[in-house]
């Protein structure tokens, strides 16, 4: 008689204990945003143009090269920082002076940024310098979003078609 009223007792503290922690698996309930917000992702990576043109080396500078050396051009690997700029609705919320990665600054330059902002309808327009010049942008993107609640809105750009592309 005592086996049956054991083993009763044993599978009841067992249900306790798999109620509690199946009622603690999702308590207290976590989100990474809240509920009335969206987020912007600025998320790609671009190598830009090399930092000078390629030279052609007269026969004097190749003449003084090791033999295992000689090359008739000399083409510099250091390409320039990317200057990135995003605009949502009328303020600029991200802007950045992005150096080239590497240890001979040859490699793209990267970059990776997420925004937590309140859903609704947002002008959003970003810009990219790749070249050395000063001012100015060599790519623009401007377009009209309805960021809802929970959404992911990514800004990615393509190297291949040399533009932004938005998903």
């Amino acid at each position: 008689m005592i086996r049956p009223v054991r083993l009763a007792l044993q599978f009841a503290v067992l249900a306790a204990l798999f109620a509690a922690v199946a009622a603690l698996a999702d308590w207290p309930r976590y989100r990474q945003i809240p509920g009335d917000s969206g987020v912007v992702m600025l998320s790609f990576v671009h190598g830009a143009d090399r930092r000078a043109q390629c030279r052609r080396l007269s026969p004097e500078e190749i003449a003084k090269l090791p033999p295992n050396m000689r090359k008739v051009q000399d083409c510099p690997r250091e390409r320039p920082p990317l200057y990135v700029e995003l605009d949502l609705g009328n303020r600029t919320i991200y802007r950045a002076t992005l150096p080239p990665t590497g240890i001979a600054g040859d490699g793209p330059s990267r970059v990776y940024q997420r925004f937590t902002v309140p859903t609704g309808d947002y002008e959003l327009a970003v810009r990219m310098r790749d070249t050395p010049r000063a001012s100015g942008f060599d790519y623009e993107a401007k377009q009209h979003i309805s960021l809802a609640p929970g959404q992911l809105f990514v800004i990615d750009f393509s190297g291949d078609g040399k533009q932004f592309v938005f998903r």
